[in-house]
């Protein structure tokens, strides 16, 4: 489940149930507690009044005469649209590119702290480079839209993904990998994971990614990527406030 689905869960069990507990809705929704206080905050921040009472017979309820503030983008919006304009920007091949990333600015200042705080840690996990140009891309598909939050999950909550790929020859697997890095070559997204089978770091490009979930476990460390020489990460090639 996606970060939008199991936030729009929770709204539905605190609309139906009224009165419940953080335990009941990570139950409900198949999360941890902390990915539960973690969209409890996101929803929060986008309007919605949700009022907490501690001590035995508490628990939380949304007030349903609360109405929201108006729409606000989440994490993954965010970082979606900031690894397209940065792709926009290393083809420079696309107009308007730079007043797009102007405006991304105005958008991140606006975030609160802990929105602010993990986006910041996924750009920090975010490289770019430059494509060779003898890459095959007659096979290029479109990216299954359930990824990108879902990498925003695994790599902030640091749990493993669990996904089908299909490799350049075209053989299906069910792999697991540590999520440690997203990279950029334009056109083409690749996932960085630590392929726990082949105990290596693994390129994923994400067009050949399906059906990914998180899998169960206790959190992965995080491990230092041997990028090639020409990949620089994100943040130092377009420094952000």
């Amino acid at each position: 489940m996606n970060t939008r689905a199991r936030q729009d869960q929770l709204i539905r069990h605190l609309r139906r149930n009224g009165l419940t507990t953080i335990g009941t809705l990570a139950q409900t929704v198949g999360a941890s507690r902390r990915t539960v206080l973690r969209d409890l905050s996101c929803l929060r921040d986008e309007g919605y009044l949700i009022h907490s009472e501690p001590g035995p017979g508490g628990g939380l309820q949304l007030d349903p005469q609360a109405a929201r503030s108006g729409p606000r983008l989440s994490v993954s919006e965010v970082f979606a649209l900031i690894v397209t304009v940065s792709a926009m920007q290393i083809a420079r091949d696309v107009p308007f590119a730079e007043l797009a990333d102007s405006g991304l600015a105005k958008i991140e200042k606006n975030l609160p702290p802990d929105q602010l705080r993990d986006l910041r840690a996924l750009l920090e996990g975010l490289h770019v480079g430059r494509l060779s140009p003898l890459q095959d891309l007659s096979d290029r598909g479109a990216m299954d839209p359930a990824l990108l939050p879902c990498f925003e999950t695994a790599f902030l909550d640091r749990q493993p993904l669990t996904f089908d790929y299909r490799d350049a020859k075209g053989r299906a697997t069910r792999r697991l990998a540590e999520p440690q890095a997203m990279l950029i070559l334009p056109p083409l997204w690749y996932l960085v994971g630590w392929d726990r089978e082949r105990a290596d770091f693994r390129h994923f490009r994400m067009d050949r990614i399906a059906r990914p979930e998180i899998a169960p476990g206790p959190p992965f460390r995080r491990r230092r990527v041997p990028f090639e020489a020409d990949v620089c990460p994100f943040m130092e090639l377009t420094p952000r406030p």
